[in-house]
């Protein structure tokens, strides 16, 4: 297995190579609300996040205000089951340093208990764009970075053992488990221990990470685990010489201003942090001002896989420092390089799991329309996420407290989707041909199609060409088909397909996340007297990105064009589909 995570390794550096050449050669060509022309390298180091609206920065407005009310409505006591999805939010998008919006809504405490009795009105605490949340799992981020830093320095080897940093944890078969292996969850760990529970103090709880054997062979599996981030809180430690609180601190959260974002924050915050779950095992009833995640929590509060909390506009000014390439108003965190790593997919052995080195990339069940291969960010199980976008250069963060007052109140990945896909779809893509084009952004579980007129081709057949922009998941496809019965019945056509990334071969359907360019496509109508055509775009259950827009349409037959759709955009029937200039 060592020459294989050789190989996953030389892929990975290829492309940092391929990018940082490219970031070399790149001018930079800005261009605000552009979603369609990815940008080459990282926004100018100067950049600084700035309140403005959507209008002024290029963006269409009615996205984001449709995503604003989903979040308002998912917080009504009806929403789900009778009670809301979560008490309250603060989302906040930025695109271009552009911060387009932050809202708040709902309340950050609104429990009495675990069953879900509502605090008396007046004792209920509404939430404010500055309220602290526990992050949770977006601390590991921080961690990912401390790390990082420590590899600059020269005083950490992603490629070394961690036991060569922490001598006690090269047992039980963990001697060759490298640094590497602990950022991208490939290390063969499980995903926890019951640290609170099974072990009665920090320093046995600590030994008790050390001390743990991987459930599968180093390298050879993805699992997600607690795990690698807690022994990277201790390796931080170990190396720097400092507390994992004060490190953090110290590199990261004080030189980008982060004057919010700490572990165990202090009691006159208090009234500015929301309430997370009332806990009766362990017995720590109301949860507030805490770190939620009970073996952080037996750690002290502070950990590598959890424990820090932040706001929304901290989250903002980190996600637009790596968009900067680890510079944020004057002050350094990273060198673009290693900012590359992060974005960067270390996982191409197990797809599904891309993951660059501490990062998620390129998962849509909560980035949403923002989601690329390059797209990195991360999720808390408090219900939070953070999502950079480096092709865009836009950032949505989501804050809740879906775990107030209970963990089993549901799962809010609709609604880190909605955030995140609300500002993508404010994005413009421009046209391939004139000044507008059919677009569908139907939503979960929907069809969309756009149909042509009955056409003649005299018995000699026809030829489709149509340009299409699809930004979708890969199971909501884009497919062109064909009746000969007045639409009765209906067949696909296979089309060909002419764009960076599009596929090779023949295809039947057009989906994916993974480009944003137009393709120019080809399909040809055999032999028949009349035919009807139309595009149609359906989507699943979950999972629904920026969606899909049709360009150029042209039908040639033996004696000319039967249908210029440039031209006479009024011979489509449009259901679901949009004629638009963005």
């Amino acid at each position: 297995m060592r020459a294989k995570a050789t190989v996953s390794r030389i892929a990975a550096l290829f492309a940092i190579l391929v990018v940082t050449g490219a970031t070399a050669m790149a001018a930079v060509t800005a261009s605000s609300g552009r979603f369609d022309q990815p940008q080459r390298g990282f926004a100018p180091a100067s950049t600084l996040l700035e309140p403005a609206d959507p209008e002024d920065a290029g963006l269409d407005p009615g996205p984001i205000r449709e995503s604003r009310r989903l979040l308002a409505r998912m917080t009504e006591s009806d929403y789900v089951d009778g009670h809301p999805l979560f008490a309250g939010a603060v989302g906040l998008l930025a695109h271009d340093g552009k911060v387009v919006d932050t809202y708040a809504v709902g309340s950050a405490v609104r429990y009495e208990d675990g069953r879900g009795t509502e605090l008396p009105t007046e004792k209920q605490v509404p939430m404010r764009e500055d309220t602290i949340f526990d992050i949770a799992s977006v601390t590991k981020l921080f961690t990912s970075i401390a790390v990082m830093q420590l590899v600059e320095r020269g005083e950490v080897d992603l490629t070394a053992p961690v036991a060569t940093y922490l001598p006690e944890f090269g047992v039980n078969g963990k001697r060759e488990i490298t640094v590497e292996q602990l950022l991208t969850h490939t290390s063969g760990l499980e995903p926890s221990l019951f640290l609170w529970r099974d072990w009665p103090d920090e320093r046995s709880r600590v030994k008790a990470v050390m001390d743990v054997a991987p459930q599968n062979e180093p390298g050879t599996t993805y699992t997600y685990s607690d795990l690698n981030l807690i022994t990277l809180g201790v390796l931080v430690e170990r190396v720097a010489g400092d507390p994992l609180d004060e490190v953090i601190a110290e590199r990261i959260t004080e030189p980008l201003g982060m004057t919010d974002t700490e572990f165990n924050p202090p009691a006159e915050k208090l009234d500015r942090v929301a309430a997370t779950e009332f806990q009766a095992t362990p017995p720590r009833g109301m949860v507030r001002g805490q770190v939620h995640d009970e073996n952080a929590w037996s750690l002290g509060g502070v950990a590598g896989h959890a424990g820090l909390f932040s706001t929304a506009r901290d989250l903002s000014v980190l996600a637009q420092a790596l968009l900067n390439g680890g510079t944020y108003d004057g002050e350094r965190i990273l060198r673009p390089s290693t900012v590359l790593q992060l974005f960067t997919n270390y996982n191409v052995e197990f797809p599904g799991d891309s993951h660059g080195l501490g990062f998620e990339l390129d998962q849509i069940w909560y980035m949403g329309g923002l989601t690329s291969p390059s797209t990195a960010g991360h999720t808390g199980y408090t219900g939070t996420s953070l999502v950079i976008d480096r092709q865009s250069r836009s950032i949505a963060v989501l804050l809740t407290n879906r775990v107030h007052p209970s963990r089993s109140w549901g799962s809010i990945n609709a609604a880190r989707q909605a955030w995140a896909t609300g500002l993508a779809r404010a994005l413009a893509v421009e046209p391939a041909r004139g000044s507008r084009a059919w677009s569908s952004s139907p939503g979960d579980d929907a069809t969309a199609t756009l149909t042509t007129p009955e056409l003649d081709t005299h018995g000699r057949g026809a030829v489709v060409s149509f340009s299409a922009f699809v930004n979708s998941e890969a199971s909501d496809r884009l497919v062109l088909e064909s009746s000969t019965d007045g639409g009765r019945t209906w067949s696909a056509l296979r089309m060909r397909v002419h764009g960076t990334g599009a596929p090779h071969g023949a295809v039947d359907g057009l989906s994916g996340t993974d480009h944003r360019v137009w393709w120019r496509v080809r399909a040809k109508v055999s032999e028949t007297e009349q035919v009807t055509l139309r595009w149609r775009f359906t989507t699943d259950g979950s999972y629904t990105a920026r969606g899909v827009l049709v360009d150029g349409i042209r039908v040639s037959g033996a004696h000319g064009t039967l249908l210029d759709g440039e031209r006479h955009p009024g011979r489509l029937d449009a259901r679901g589909f949009t004629w638009t200039d963005r």
